[in-house]
């Protein structure tokens, strides 16, 4: 048996199939993995997703720690509870971890992966060295994700006044604290929603009443295509240790200027030459799935492979990202021993439930 939490006993009581992710115990789906992505891009769905890493970063130095740690301009954050995403990076310019950190009263919030949480903290403990900042993990709170078209009508509904004013004040990419619940305009679907972060029992009371007002409770299964119809990178998956931000189509998060964060200067020499590989979508137009691992050819060259693959419930078709070391020319991807032509398109695939892919423009 692995790690679980707090709403644990509310998944077996829905009948959820459980699986070990990372660790943990963890729904995959509630009968209908299908069922459950068309709730979220057509309705509003809720995740648990409390085994999640959150850490608050308090200190004098704060600023100047997270300038240190990430790949992204933490001096970009000016309004309270705005926040960024960005990588965290070793020396030699490669993904330790990406997150989302937010910028609040006490200093900052960070979420970070679970199956990385050991690695994660041990690294930015070591980074704060010398420096006054605080780095406190907050496993007392669980986290809710609440997605879809009719998140926020739904939320509305089984909240009191004061955080309904919270939630409808809310930014894209904005949290705010009331009380002891943070609740913040984010999520990993590509649809509107919320991710709210609270304590065990009130995450639990909040589940029951989300689900009683409409809310379908959404797996791991589900919360994967979505995110890959997204266009969001899985850790693992899509970036990790071996490849860098620019090899993973997260060039946008990366602030370069005069900084002089960890892994810059490898970033600025891997500028200077090129990277190796890109981090490209994939499009299957004929009967197939794309899976993790398939190799992808451009003409008959093996050019990559694909990190993320799955049929995309809202296309009604095969969809993947797949690294490759060149994005000029035919490609095709070999399924089972036949190859079958793709087309090569820029992420994300889907974006409130509307596809907006578009084909892949070479340099």
């Amino acid at each position: 048996m692995g790690q679980q939490t707090q709403l644990y006993a509310l998944h077996n009581a829905a009948g959820a199939k459980l699986v070990d992710f990372a660790g943990w115990d963890m729904p995959v789906h509630y009968g209908s993995q299908i069922e459950e992505h068309h709730a979220v891009r057509r309705h509003a769905g809720v995740f648990d997703v409390s085994h999640m890493t959150i850490v608050e970063i308090s200190g004098a130095d704060s600023s100047s720690y997270l300038d240190l740690l990430l790949a992204n301009d933490i001096n970009r954050l000016q309004e309270q509870g705005k926040a960024i995403y960005s990588a965290m990076l070793n020396e030699t310019g490669h993904v330790l971890d990406d997150l989302i950190v937010y910028l609040v009263p006490s200093g900052y919030l960070m979420v970070v992966n679970c199956a990385t949480r050991e690695k994660d903290l041990a690294w930015m403990q070591r980074c704060s060295e010398g420096l006054d900042v605080k780095l406190a993990e907050r496993q007392d709170l669980a986290i809710l994700a609440v997605q879809g078209p009719k998140a926020r009508q739904l939320i509305d509904q089984v909240v009191d006044d004061p955080r309904r004013q919270v939630i409808d004040s809310l930014k894209v990419f904005q949290g705010k604290w009331y009380e002891d619940w943070f609740i913040a305009r984010t999520g990993y679907t590509g649809e509107r929603g919320f991710e709210i972060m609270l304590p065990g029992a009130a995450a639990q009371n909040l589940w029951q009443k989300l689900v009683a007002a409409g809310v379908k409770p959404i797996g791991l299964g589900a919360r994967d295509t979505l995110r890959l119809e997204g266009g969001m990178n899985l850790y693992g998956n899509d970036m990790d240790e071996t490849v860098s931000p620019l090899e993973s189509n997260m060039a946008g998060t990366v602030v370069l200027g005069d900084r002089n964060f960890v892994g810059a200067q490898a970033i600025r020499e891997e500028i200077s030459r090129g990277p190796a590989k890109l981090l490209v979508g994939l499009v299957l137009h004929e009967k197939g799935v794309l899976r993790a691992h398939y190799p992808v050819y451009c003409g008959d060259q093996l050019v990559g492979e694909i990190t993320s693959g799955a049929y995309s419930p809202t296309l009604n078709r095969s969809i993947a990202m797949a690294r490759v070391s060149t994005a000029k020319g035919d490609f095709s991807v070999e399924i089972r021993g036949r190859t079958v032509p793709v087309e090569l398109v820029h992420p994300p695939f889907v974006r409130n439930g509307k596809q907006v892919y578009k084909a892949w423009q070479a340099d």
